[in-house]
């Protein structure tokens, strides 16, 4: 399966929209988008999950190392999510308790004003 990866940039916020698998095959295409987005000046992201129909420890990997980067800077990652299954695997790894999550991109984007 592909992974669709989208950015919308508001100034120093950005929104990356993700659809799609992210796995093994799929995560070097988002961490080259979160890499770029944060060496450019994003540094209030929100990641939004709701497109993800699966997510594998090395998406995890580059949301990990994309939070580093980024707070390296002053900056946070927010993300989406409200699928179930995905969120089980948050729960599960303790990444739940490591990055906020929010229902809707509004409501994580009001976090990140």
């Amino acid at each position: 399966m592909e992974l669709d990866v989208k950015l919308e940039r508001d100034g120093d916020a950005c929104v990356i929209r993700l659809a799609g698998e992210v796995d093994v095959y799929t995560s070097p295409s988002f961490k080259d988008r979160l890499v770029k987005a944060i060496d450019e000046g994003c540094l209030r992201i929100v990641v939004d999950l709701e497109g993800v129909d699966f997510i594998d420890s090395s998406g995890l990997g580059v949301l990990v190392s994309g939070l580093r980067r980024v707070k390296e800077q002053g900056g946070s990652i927010r993300l989406v999510c409200t699928r179930e299954p995905i969120m089980k695997v948050f729960r599960i790894t303790g990444l739940d308790r490591v990055f906020p999550m929010f229902a809707t991109v509004d409501e994580a984007k009001e976090m990140v004003s």
